[in-house]
Parts: C-alpha cells; sequence; structure tokens
C-alpha cells in the first residue's frame, strides 16, 4: 500500500511493505506406509543379523539335550578356559578404568602440550587390527623379539602365557571406558570442579565429591563395553596364547577348537555361554541409557 509522508513542500508516497508472518512450517509427516516399510526393513535386518544367528546358537547348543549341554562345561578344557576368560576381564577391566578416568580427567579438566597426541593414542586401538596388536607382542616380548632373550634368562614368560593374554586385551579394550567419559566431561564443563578448589578443596576431594558422582553412570556403561569386548576378544589373544588347551585358551579360542575339530554341539554350547554374557551386558546397558535418558532434563 501507499501511505502519504508530508515533508516541508511536497507529498510524497512511500511504499510500505506490510508485515505479515509467515505462517509457520508444520513437521513434515512420513505416510504409514513409509514408516510400516522402514520399520519392516529394520526389523528384518535384526532378526536376520542378531535374533536368527542367537537362535541357530542355543538350538546347536541343546541339540543333543540338556545333560550333554552342561557336560560340555565340566570338562577340564572347557573349564580352564571359562576361569581364563574371567582372570583375564578382572584384570583388564579395572586397569582400564583407572587408565580411562586418568586420562579423561586430565583431557577434559586440563590445558598441556600433547593433548591432542594423547587422543590419538586412545584411538589407536580402534584403527590397528586385533591381529597386528598381538604380534607387536611377540615382536617384544616373544623369543626372537626385543626383550625375549631377557625375559628367557630370567624365566619370564609372557608369550604364550597368562601375561600376554592381558596385555593383549588391555590393549584392545583401554579405549573403550576413556573414548565414554571424554565427551560426558567436557560437557560438563569445569565449574563445578573450580568452584570446589575456591572453596578449599583439595585434588581428590574435588575428585571423588564432584567430578566422580557427575560421571558414574557413564563409566558403568563403559565399563560394561570394556567388559563385554575382554570377554569376546579372539584376534590379538589368539596370536599371544600359543594354543595350549587348558591352559593359554580363552572362551572364543576354545570355541574355536571345537569347532575345527567337529564337536559341533561343545562348541555351540560355550558359544551360548559367552551369548548369555553378551545379552547381560546388552540388558544393563539398556538399564543404564533408560536412567541417563530419566536423568537428563
Amino acid at each position: 500500500m501507499l501511505v502519504e509522508a508530508q515533508t516541508s513542500d511536497m507529498l510524497l508516497p512511500i511504499p510500505v511493505a506490510a508485515a505479515r508472518p509467515q505462517a509457520a512450517l508444520a513437521p513434515r509427516e512420513e505416510s504409514p506406509a513409509v514408516r510400516l516399510a522402514l520399520t519392516a526393513v529394520a526389523l528384518a535386518f535384526l532378526g536376520l543379523f542378531i535374533v536368527l544367528p542367537l537362535v541357530v546358537v542355543f538350538s546347536e547348543a541343546l541339540q543333543k539335550g540338556a545333560a550333554f549341554y552342561f557336560s560340555a562345561f565340566a570338562e577340564p578344557a572347557a573349564t580352564a578356559a571359562i576361569r581364563l576368560t574371567l582372570l583375564t576381564a578382572a584384570i583388564a577391566v579395572p586397569v582400564n578404568l583407572v587408565f580411562g578416568v586418568t586420562a579423561a580427567w586430565a583431557i577434559t579438566k586440563f590445558e598441556f602440550r600433547g593433548k591432542s597426541f594423547l587422543i590419538t593414542l586412545i584411538d589407536l586401538p580402534f584403527s590397528v587390527s586385533p591381529v597386528i596388536s598381538g604380534l607387536v607382542f611377540v615382536l617384544l616380548f616373544g623369543l626372537q623379539g626385543w626383550l625375549g632373550p631377557w625375559l628367557a634368562e630370567n624365566d619370564i614368560k609372557i608369550v604364550f602365557a597368562v601375561p600376554g593374554i592381558v596385555l593383549a586385551t588391555i590393549f584392545v579394550t583401554f579405549p573403550f571406558v576413556a573414548r565414554e567419559l571424554i565427551p560426558l566431561m567436557q560437557e560438563q564443563g569445569t565449574a563445578e570442579e573450580e568452584a570446589a578448589i575456591v572453596l578449599g578443596a583439595s585434588g581428590w576431594q574435588t575428585f571423588w565429591r564432584v567430578t566422580l558422582p557427575n560421571i558414574k553412570w557413564g563409566l558403568l556403561y563403559g565399563v560394561l563395553l570394556c567388559n563385554a569386548r575382554a570377554m569376546g576378544e579372539f584376534g590379538a589373544v589368539s596370536v599371544v596364547s600359543g594354543h595350549i588347551r587348558g591352559l593359554t585358551n580363552t572362551m572364543p579360542l576354545h570355541i574355536e577348537i571345537l569347532y575345527n575339530e567337529y564337536n559341533f554341539a561343545a562348541a555351540f554350547a560355550v558359544a551360548s555361554l559367552l551369548a548369555l554374557l553378551a545379552l547381560v551386558t546388552l540388558v544393563a546397558k539398556s538399564l543404564l541409557e533408560l536412567r541417563l535418558d530419566r536423568r537428563k532434563p
């Protein structure tokens, strides 16, 4: 429209654009057919790659009956493999917990030279094949490795023994706790820690009473993932273990040996135990995620 503005000697028509608020665009909703198709594809994928393998594992494990199923765990080699797997996880997980908390605290709460390099080192096991990781330990501690002659002279066994299995497992699993805590602690910032220090708290008091309560659920989440990977690790452990039955075989290695010997029922029985451990981890992970979602404002 035109609005007449009066000046000192004349009236000038001035165009003025009418301010009309634009209608808010309604969120686009997919048609029921599209939603149904996407849901069907997702369920089909989950059924084919997750549910069906689990069904096959448990059905094959119970193929010869419950008596044979439980007898597969009573075999000395199977018992030793289960014991070694639990021992390895019991050592690797606490070590990675301490390292993960320490590294995440240093990276998110302090500025120092080499910080980016430390983050890169934490991500290293994600980019290196587990087999290569195991080979590195063989080259370091094997009989022909850099430290092999000295270890042999002092009767210290690392490769083809339990220490090598533990070291290889720690290497492939140490990013999980740190990588879970770093984004969480970056999001929380440093305001609460700085306030605690200003009020007179020491470094340890700040960590135990301020930092740790804020990260406890994320820490448990990282520990669960680390434990699941430690129990199921195959590649690195396979290289450093030597496949000594009853001594250096973990559960995944014992399953491979049984399968190669065509002892399928026993192999699937031990595999079902690993699957049960994975399911327990998945349930615990889901419960933690639910707890974290409820804590969010």
